[in-house]
């Protein structure tokens, strides 16, 4: 997959529609979705539940696939790749934060953030100078040998957010990231995923059913019934 020229976006959903089930117990979690991201955008998604908005992100991921409709990824169609192809998409192009940190328990920092990496095959030397480089991005230098127990929430998170980062991606995907945290954590990582937005140009969508952690994104996308209710640029955004 090459790199795409500026003006073809980077995400384009088309139509897009998801069924689960069949005859009258098909649920239409989707009924036609349009929406268009461009690289660079800090995009939150939010909705009541039901609306839509994680299948949207699963779609985005390449963890599922549309029933009908199209999804265009910097210029490729997602929805006519192969299973392994979907997947060589998100170890290149993806990263995924999570409202559980689904971090190793008895594995050190360093070691959870290697694992992308290590699934690619990439030699020791190589995962553990990017590891530490991204963990020193999220803030936790001198923090690299400590394991999930001997962290925060807050730090687990970035441990989380680095092992997302380690691959370098283009497209930053967090579902629920504050989720399991305080407010004052939340607060840190939503600056955090700011930051790395603002500062490095990492396209960010985030779902959320937060609207202070909304806030930080600079377009706020409304989901109701499985269509996109409101779309509107973000006034409040750091």
């Amino acid at each position: 997959m090459s790199t795409a020229p500026a003006e073809i976006p980077l995400i384009e959903l088309r139509g897009v529609t998801k069924v689960y089930g069949q005859g009258q117990a098909a649920f239409h979690a989707l009924r036609g979705i349009d929406l268009t991201i461009h690289e660079g955008e800090f995009v939150a998604i939010m909705g009541p539940s039901g609306s839509g908005k994680s299948t949207v992100m699963n779609i985005l991921g390449c963890l599922d696939t549309p029933t009908g409709g199209g999804y265009v990824f910097r210029g490729a169609r997602v929805e006519q790749l192969t299973r392994r192809q979907r997947a060589l998409v998100r170890r290149h192009y993806l990263g995924f934060v999570f409202q559980g940190f689904n971090l190793l328990a008895r594995t050190s920092a360093v070691e959870n953030v290697e694992l992308p990496l290590l699934y690619r095959g990439e030699p020791h030397s190589v995962r553990r100078k990017a590891a530490l480089a991204a963990l020193e991005s999220v803030g936790l230098s001198g923090w690299e040998g400590h394991t999930s127990a001997e962290l925060s929430g807050g730090q687990q998170q970035r441990v989380a957010i680095a092992r997302a980062l380690v691959s370098n991606p283009v497209l930053l995907l967090a579902d629920e990231p504050t989720g399991n945290l305080d407010t004052q954590r939340s607060r840190e990582i939503m600056e955090l995923l700011a930051a790395l937005n603002r500062d490095k140009g990492l396209t960010v969508v985030l779902v959320t059913h937060e609207s202070e952690m909304a806030h930080y994104a600079k377009r706020v996308v409304h989901f109701l019934d499985g269509l996109v209710d409101r779309d509107h640029r973000n006034g409040g955004a750091h």
